[in-house]
């Protein structure tokens, strides 16, 4: 069988004789090859053909639904840590206890203070910086137990071996002390003749900053509030009756 080409019609061979048979012989069995070749051709072109509908039923791609696997990576997260507070808790002291020793307190007050319902005693304690001292400066403002009016505030430096010094003390109605940015700002109620203890004609609003071992004066806001506001003086207007077509 080797050496067999088609050669045009005469059918014949280059390159060697054929054997096994006459030249009429070769033909055929070259047909037979030749048909057998364009069978395979056939039938390599059909399982093309069903390699194509296979993948034609997975999307149309040519690939798999799913595409590549992921190539980028899954991000981590670490659990943040909580770094604890290294801050000192602010010592309490005994407010009342400060009061009643102070001999810069009036009679009057320390007779005054004692508890309003079982041991709590009308008595308001605020810890900050006001005066730059080794610890927390205490504000302490005193008021009354039926209507909360305050009666004095007083503001207590600590020392270095623990114990506190009065450095600021005003004993007025209706005063109340606060810690504001390291000032200090003491709100005073202003009262006509005819005012009510829940209505005042305005106020003062004094600002003091601590400077060369006492406090100052720094600021000074006066406000007049409005007295028909809460007076009860006044009704409503009745509602006027709808319009009739």
């Amino acid at each position: 069988m080797r050496g067999l080409t088609g050669s045009g019609e005469g059918g014949g061979a280059s390159g060697g004789d054929v054997t096994g048979g006459p030249t009429g012989a070769g033909i055929r069995r070259g047909l037979r090859l030749t048909g057998w070749a364009a069978g395979s051709t056939a039938l390599a072109g059909l399982a093309v053909l069903g390699l194509f509908a296979v993948s034609c039923s997975t999307g149309g791609t040519g690939t798999r639904d799913e595409g590549p696997a992921g190539t980028q990576s899954v991000a981590q997260v670490t659990p943040s840590t909580t770094t604890p507070s290294t801050a000192k808790p602010t010592p309490r002291v005994d407010a009342v206890g400060l009061l009643k020793a102070d001999p810069r307190v009036s009679e009057r007050v320390r007779t005054d203070l004692k508890p309003c319902a079982g041991d709590e005693y009308p008595v308001d304690t605020s810890y900050g910086s006001l005066t730059d001292g080794p610890a927390a400066d205490v504000v302490v403002n005193v008021m009354t137990c039926g209507d909360m009016v305050g009666v004095g505030t007083y503001v207590y430096r600590p020392r270095s071996d623990g114990t506190y010094r009065n450095v600021f003390t005003i004993e007025q109605p209706a005063v109340y002390g606060t810690i504001d940015h390291g000032d200090l700002v003491v709100t005073t109620q202003v009262y006509g003749k005819k005012d009510a203890v829940a209505y005042p004609s305005g106020e003062e609003v004094i600002t003091y900053h601590w400077a060369d071992t006492r406090f100052s004066e720094q600021d000074r806001v006066h406000n007049d509030f409005n007295r028909a506001v809460g007076a009860g003086e006044g009704d409503f207007p009745a509602p006027a009756e709808p319009r009739k077509n």
